[in-house]
């Protein structure tokens, strides 16, 4: 504690909290800070076929700064060159060798562990056929062509006929891949059925669990990182329970931003393992520092308080909840309330409801 002169009293000093307990803080820009960003596309470029408001802006201002840009999608549906053509019409500046998808890191895991020339039963679009005969892999649509191998993406006309071939080859030994198990999707008209929902029909069918190529599983991050050469990258998505979760147990910063599925309640409750690094409204935050978020220390009060920006954050143990107490850019209130809130790791929806409110986030 620290005295103060004038009446006697005794004053709050501060310390940056460890980046476990509350989300890091840097001086400079992240776009001035790591060489590439590893970027999602759904809900964090773009939702359906529109972008994100500020997010083409964003991009071109991070590449202009000297951040390479490199997407990396668990959606399948289609290919780099696609992907990238519709970025470019989006204002974002992109090429297909810009653009890694977990059909091609599905293609890679299977290519490790087939023949050349091996038959796959694609349960999916063209693009992961593509992805496969790249890697060269014979793709089948059909279990009567006893193929070694069963894989499944992402494709919005994918049929019944379809999931039932796949079940069947799997059922006669097929070793099954799925390109990613996201339960939803983020989508211009809400959250929709993503290709874990459809993955789990085969499951309950047949009983097997499939290997996954996606996020949060390590070969997607495996081939963004051998595609782009990176030597300081940042994750930076939408969910944490693939994006955030991946970039973990990759050992990669992440950044997490509010434009798609995650939403500040799940920030503030997410586990050790779920945990980003920074956190940011949308991909303006590439471009801006970040605050740190300090422990108060030695005020009557301030045990266990954290502190960012304007704001003042504790867990009051005997009411309950999380208090929130000043004034600024919500963004600092809610950095604020990751760090009173993963030291205890014991907080509820309904112990944070009432700060985030303050904040002017709804549930």
């Amino acid at each position: 504690m620290t005295p103060n002169a004038a009446s006697g009293a005794t004053v709050a000093s501060h310390r940056a909290m460890p980046s476990a307990q509350a989300p890091r803080g840097s001086a400079r820009p992240l776009s001035g800070v790591y060489d590439v960003a590893l970027l999602d596309l759904d809900g964090v470029v773009y939702l359906g076929g529109g972008p994100v408001p500020g997010a083409p802006e964003a991009l071109r201002e991070a590449a202009a700064r000297g951040m390479r840009l490199a997407f990396v999608t668990n959606n399948a549906s289609r290919t780099p060159a696609a992907v990238a053509a519709q970025l470019v019409r989006l204002g974002v500046p992109a090429a297909a060798g810009d653009v890694v998808t977990s059909g091609q890191a599905a293609a890679r895991l299977l290519a490790e562990r087939l023949p050349p020339g091996a038959r796959v039963l694609v349960v999916g679009g063209n693009a992961l056929r593509i992805a496969l005969r790249e890697r060269g892999l014979r793709p089948v649509s059909a279990a009567a062509e006893r193929p070694a191998a069963v894989v499944q993406g992402f494709s919005p006309d994918l049929s019944y006929a379809l999931l039932a071939e796949g079940a069947l080859a799997i059922a006669r030994g097929a070793v099954f891949v799925a390109s990613n198990t996201d339960v939803t999707l983020p989508t211009a008209r809400g959250i929709e059925m993503g290709n874990g929902s459809l993955v789990q029909a085969i499951v309950t069918a047949t009983g097997q669990s499939p290997l996954v190529a996606g996020k949060p599983e390590p070969p997607l991050h495996a081939e963004a990182m051998d595609r782009t050469g990176a030597k300081r990258p940042l994750v930076v998505g939408d969910r944490l329970d693939t994006d955030i979760e991946g970039a973990v147990r990759a050992g990669v910063p992440s950044m997490l931003v509010l434009t798609g599925v995650s939403r500040p309640a799940d920030v503030v409750l997410a586990p050790p393992g779920r945990r980003p690094s920074y956190l940011a409204a949308g991909l303006a935050g590439l471009l801006e520092p970040h605050p740190e978020v300090t422990a108060a220390e030695g005020a009557e009060g301030a045990e266990g308080a954290a502190r960012c920006g304007g704001w003042t954050a504790r867990l009051d143990e005997d009411a309950g909840r999380l208090v929130l107490a000043g004034a600024g850019e919500p963004m600092d209130g809610l950095r604020a309330l990751c760090g009173a809130a993963w030291p205890a790791g014991t907080i509820t929806a309904e112990m944070a409801r009432s700060a985030l409110a303050q904040l002017g986030f709804a549930d």
